[in-house]
């Protein structure tokens, strides 16, 4: 074991980019065994001389090196080889609040998709079905119609009364709905047809005209969610009846060897996937080819992309979370999270914090992640009784997660700065 660092003084500086509670950059003189809690203390005594006004003390969490302080200084500049005898720049930030448990949805069987837009929640289950809540808990809808479980959910668009979502199952099929949130009816406008096996995953572009489909037949598919018939299959080429229309879809990406576990698109052009082949791929849509393959160790469950800070978090077999950054010409692998205990099964960026992610396991935990704390998660969000299989943030503050206790868990962050 490493030898205890020697305790010294330090002399420190103070910064940070929330403007409303900095204080004097001039250094000051600390000792070098203090932790987190005692730098609380001590710019929060600051801030008390120069803003009377702040009423409250605020908790902050402290990046020494680029790495949020979890022990105390002289271990983390032991760790990191840095001289305790240069002045030690501390940034400061406000902590985000630990989310605390709120509505508890019960389904009637496993929760394996759910996506959120403002105060509405979609959630696809093992029963076949979906379902339509608001984030205060209330059930809307329970919508049958595909005939075996629902993998994906994704609103596509919110127009005044009407709204769009799509959701693919393992029945092979991927339909787009209309819900009419005042009447509160909805109709399948669309069946979508192309793949051979049961679809796992779906996401929807940025601009809502298109959205893909993840299968078990290795394959990706793209289609137009398009409400019109102009995409449709004629009448007389279709070998059932469906819901709604048939549809073909627009182009196929082939390409893994094993079933795919996530699509996300990363622009109008381009789709990152990931699959039980240990591989990661960015396509190209419209050359449907393969533009750049990231080649993991394990089997990927899932993947995210964050437009904020243009790296990508996977979810594995080996229950490490990794962050990539596609453009490094170094190491791909940024960053390696371990914490789970099983199978981590979801991942998801925050849609407005750039350093933020939620993890979601078949420990059974769900956590919240920031970027600049490897080792250990911000918070571990409890309440699941079995395995966790998705989750999503609604905004800055509410953390949503479906399992196969058949339940769909929403938990808030109060009071969250909304810019960090």
């Amino acid at each position: 074991m490493a030898a205890e660092p020697a305790e010294v003084q330090l002399q420190v500086r103070f910064v940070t980019k929330q403007e409303q509670y900095a204080v004097s950059d001039s250094p000051y003189a600390i000792q070098s065994n203090v932790q987190s809690s005692d730098l609380n203390t001590l710019v929060n005594a600051l801030l008390k001389e120069t803003k009377p006004s702040l009423q409250k003390s605020v908790e902050f969490d402290f990046l020494v090196c680029g790495e949020l302080l979890c022990t105390t200084i002289a271990e983390h500049l032991q760790e990191k080889g840095v001289s305790t005898e240069d002045t030690l720049e501390i940034e400061y930030l406000e902590r985000f609040p630990a989310p605390t448990p709120q509505e508890c949805l019960m389904h009637d069987d496993w929760v394996s998709a759910v996506h959120t837009h403002g105060n509405w929640i979609l959630s696809g289950s093992y029963d076949n079905s979906i379902h339509i809540w608001n984030t205060k808990g209330q059930h809307k809808l329970a919508i049958p119609g595909h005939t075996s479980p629902v993998k994906g959910v994704s609103w596509v668009s919110f127009n005044g009364d009407q709204a769009v979502f799509a959701s693919g199952s393992h029945d092979q099929s991927a339909m787009l709905w209309v819900w009419n949130v005042t009447r509160n009816s909805v109709d399948c406008v669309v069946t979508c047809r192309g793949h051979d096996k049961g679809v796992e995953c779906l996401a929807v572009a940025v601009d809502g005209t298109r959205f893909a489909t993840g299968s078990w037949d290795n394959s990706i598919c793209i289609w137009s969610t398009s409400l019109t018939d102009e995409d449709n299959v004629p009448a007389k080429k279709r070998s059932k009846p469906e819901q709604g229309n048939s549809r073909e879809p627009m182009s196929t990406l082939k390409g893994h060897r094993e079933a795919v576990s996530a699509v996300q698109w990363i622009d109008y052009n381009t789709i990152l996937s990931s699959s039980w082949d240990h591989l990661l791929k960015l396509w190209d849509c419209e050359l449907g080819g393969i533009k750049q393959e990231i080649a993991g160790n394990k089997a990927f469950f899932d993947a995210d992309w964050s437009p904020l800070n243009n790296s990508m978090i996977t979810a594995s077999a080996d229950r490490h979370v990794r962050l990539y950054d596609p453009r490094s010409t170094e190491s791909i692998v940024k960053t390696t999270f371990t914490s789970h205990t099983g199978w981590v099964q979801s991942v998801r960026w925050s849609k407005t914090r750039d350093t933020l992610f939620l993890s979601a396991g078949y420990d059974g935990q769900v956590k919240l992640w920031e970027t600049r704390s490897p080792r250990t998660p911000l918070y571990d969000l409890t309440g699941h009784e079995d395995k966790v299989l998705c989750c999503d943030w609604s905004n800055p503050s509410l953390l949503i997660s479906g399992s196969c206790d058949n339940t769909v868990r929403i938990f808030k962050a109060k009071h969250a700065m909304e810019s960090m």
